[in-house]
This record gives structure tokens, sequence and C-alpha cells, in this order.
């Protein structure tokens, strides 16, 4: 994709998207309305729960050279042998927006021709914080209907291969097949299997070699206006397709149409229990952290079947 027609796309989804904020609702969120929250509650039918997130990496990688750190702050052997009262206690850390965690990003995650999404000004990025457009805006959760559409199944392969990417035909093509259709304020969930191929065949430097959404199917988000994006990698394809813009889903989803995406979830748990139940659609539950000024949170969405 050239840069011109990239742009064209980006204008055409912004003038779309537009206005960035409804009924105190920011982007996208704003297809997902009381009423489609409450229809969303009618999915749940086994009282099964599944997570969508990985666990959190710990140990250096290809993919993860600066990961998460976490250690134990208490007790002490000293404190432990003493046979008195006391507490375990530990301090966890993280780079939220690496390639190996699950987790979601805000809306000012994204800085494209010097502003953030709805125009705010990436001046508002400061030391201390993001004083706009922050993980607060979520700070409630996320509860909808959430669809999965898994592309390996679709065709026949247990995962798709790094530098593939998936389409919109791909995207109309996986619901025709799973019996299932992405409506308005839906949280649409894509695999395309980067979790089961680290598994299988162990970590690889994602960030020059991965699978994602070509950007012209951020159309379908758009045209089914879906609320969140979530996919088991980035969401966008390395190398880029567009010329000059590395993450062009990430531009297209988040700055011009504010959609909250979610990277490095996990879909291995919920495959099945979807292919058992024959259905693809369950209410999900999003609860990020309230980090105030944050550019994102770690994740963990709980499919409610």
């Amino acid at each position: 994709m050239t840069a011109h027609d990239f742009r064209a796309l980006y204008e055409r989804l912004r003038n779309r998207a537009a206005p960035p904020a409804v009924n105190g609702r920011w982007g996208a969120l704003r297809h997902l309305t009381p009423e489609r929250v409450a229809a969303a509650a009618a999915e749940v039918r086994l009282g099964r729960t599944v997570s969508m997130a990985a666990p959190i990496e710990t140990v250096p990688g290809p993919d993860d050279p600066e990961p998460a750190v976490h250690r134990m702050t208490g007790p002490s052997p000293r404190e432990l042998a003493s046979g008195a009262l006391h507490f375990a206690t530990d301090r966890f850390a993280m780079n939220v927006h690496g390639d190996a965690d699950s987790h979601l990003d805000a809306l000012c995650h994204v800085v494209f021709d010097g502003e953030l999404y709805g125009r705010v000004p990436a001046s508002t990025l400061t030391a201390e914080g993001a004083r706009r457009l922050s993980v607060d805006l979520v700070g409630n959760g996320i509860v909808g209907r959430g669809v999965l559409l898994d592309i390996p199944r679709l065709r026949g392969v247990p995962w798709l291969e790094p530098g593939d990417h998936v389409t919109s035909g791909d995207l109309t093509a996986a619901e025709a097949a799973q019996g299932v259709r992405v409506g308005p304020g839906d949280l649409l969930f894509v695999r395309v299997g980067h979790r089961l191929r680290r598994t299988e065949l162990g970590p690889w430097d994602s960030a020059g070699a991965r699978v994602g959404l070509h950007p012209t199917a951020v159309e379908f988000l758009a045209e089914r206006e879906v609320s969140v994006l979530g996919g088991d990698g980035n969401n966008d394809t390395a190398p880029s397709v567009v010329e000059g813009i590395a993450f062009p889903v990430h531009v297209l989803a988040i700055h011009a149409m504010g959609v909250h995406l979610m990277d490095y979830l996990r879909f291995e748990d919920l495959v099945p229990v979807c292919a058992r139940a024959g259905r693809w659609s369950f209410l999900c539950v999003v609860a990020p952290l309230r980090l105030t000024g944050a550019t994102g949170s770690p994740v963990n969405p709980i499919a409610v079947l």
C-alpha cells in the first residue's frame, strides 16, 4: 500500500468516525450503548468463564528483552522461622507495550501528525502521564458482546506464518464458517495463531516478523461499528505493507477511529470451549488497571459463556 493510498484510507475512516465523544463515551465505545451491554448478558448460558490473557513473562526472550519483574519482598527467612504472624508480599513492574504480554492500548497511545485521537494535541503527553485520553477513560471497565473469529481454523492451518495478514475477506468468510456475525458495539477478537506458534516453535523477534490485519481490513471494523479489537499478536503485520508507517492498523484503529486495541492475547483456552458449544460469541468483561495518566494497562479479558 502506498503512502498516498494509506492517507486516503486514514482520512476516510477518520471522517466516518467523527465526532470523538458522544454522551461521555470517547471513540468507538460510543457504539457500546447501555442497551447493548444489557443485551450481551444474554450470551451467558453455560456459566463458564475463560481468560483470554497469556501468563505474564518474567524471563527475557527474543520478543521480550525487558520482561516483567516480579519479586518477593517478604517475609524474610528469619521471619518465616519465627513462628509469628507475617504476610507474604511482592512487587511487580512491566513494560506495558511490549511484544509478549497481554495489554490494552489507551487512545493516547498513538501520536500521528503531531496529534492524538480526536485532534487532541500531543503536548498533552507529559513526563507525569497523559493528561487526556489515558486508560482512565475505561476505568469502569469494558463490558459487551465478544466475538472470536479464528482465521487459522478458516484456512485449515494451526497458525498463520509471520508476514501474512488478515483481510476483510478473511473476516467475512470466518463469520460465515463459524455462523456468527459481528455487529455494532461488539468486542472483536481475531485469532491468527501467534500464541500457538510461539508455544510450539519458541519465541522469535516478532517486532520484525508477525501476522496482523491488512490495513484495509480496518474498514470492516468501521462498517460493523466495532468498539474494541483484540488479537493474539500485535494486530499489525510486520514487516508493514505501508510505506513509511510501521504500525498502520494502530494508526487507523486508535488514531483515526478511536478503537481501543488489545495486543498479544491468548485464545487457545477459549477456542475449544467455543467449538464444543457451537457458538463464537460471548459476554466479555475487560477490567484494565486504574493507572492514572497511563497509555495502557496489563489486561485479562474474560469470556463468559
